[in-house]
């Protein structure tokens, strides 16, 4: 289990989440939406135990985390990171090397690292440029390494900040592809991000954040139909709600399936 109980943090005095008390043990990819500065960012970095809070509490496996040296590695072998920006994560010039350095230190046997390296660029489709400097993949392909890099972990949880951010629309799609995929492997995703329309499509829970503090949580197919409540929360519905909400059309979770509604209304009237 990961939660948050009666969570508060400040920095230098000036609150940025405020009596947070979570649990994302109830769904396989649950959202964290909000504007800017409203402590998405922050509330992944104290789940991740890279932050602490001032008050209350993350608690993993049905206790307060341990914020020991050891504590804290036993979290971070289940409960993995991807930033937003993969140059962050990204150490060794080369993939190979860089997704093996977390396992060799935990002193993971040679051929089961190669296993999991294998396995992480088949889900991420990075086989093509595996061989390729580091430092001339494009933005797109550094984030499918390091999102390789935390695959080889074997983790329980995935927090992913911005995963689409600076992403073309072919990048956007193969991310949500990736991240479908491990949901249905059984991780649970926690993912922040501004990509209203990718947390509508890939995400079964959600938590609408304003000003540090949870103002609305539930399916997001019924959040996201709260207009006013998302307005608060300086966001706007995403297209597909907006759709339903405008036109009168049926609430689809993908555009496929919008789609395939206008043509059967369409071979209909003709």
């Amino acid at each position: 289990m990961l939660a948050t109980q009666a969570l508060h943090f400040s920095y230098q005095d000036e609150p940025i989440l405020q009596d947070l008390t979570l649990d994302f043990s109830h769904h396989q990819v649950t959202g964290i939406i909000g504007a800017n500065g409203c402590g998405k960012s922050t509330l992944l970095m104290n789940l991740s135990g890279i932050l602490r809070p001032q008050q209350g509490a993350v608690w993993w496996d049905n206790a307060p985390l341990d914020y020991s040296k050891k504590g804290l590695m036993a979290l971070r072998q289940r409960v993995v990171t991807v930033f937003q920006d993969p140059d962050q994560q990204i150490f060794y010039t080369d993939i190979d090397s860089d997704l093996a350095f977390s396992l060799r230190n935990l002193g993971v046997e040679e051929a089961e690292i190669q296993r999991r390296i294998e396995r992480a660029l088949t889900l991420v489709d990075a086989h093509a440029f595996r061989n390729k400097p580091i430092q001339y993949l494009s933005f797109g392909q550094k984030k499918r390494v390091a999102i390789a890099g935390a695959l080889v972990m074997e983790f329980d949880y995935l927090l992913l900040d911005e995963p689409t951010a600076g992403l073309d629309p072919s990048g956007r799609q193969q991310m949500l592809e990736i991240i479908a995929m491990i949901a249905a492997g059984g991780k649970r995703i926690i993912i922040s991000s501004h990509d209203i329309d990718l947390i509508y499509q890939i995400c079964d829970g959600l938590y609408v954040l304003a000003k540090g503090r949870v103002i609305s949580s539930g399916k997001p197919e019924t959040v996201l139909l709260q207009k006013d409540l998302l307005e608060q929360a300086g966001l706007v519905q995403p297209w597909l709600v907006k759709v339903h909400s405008e036109a009168g059309l049926p609430l689809c979770k993908t555009e496929q399936a919008l789609f395939a509604i206008l043509h059967r209304t369409r071979e209909k009237r003709q």
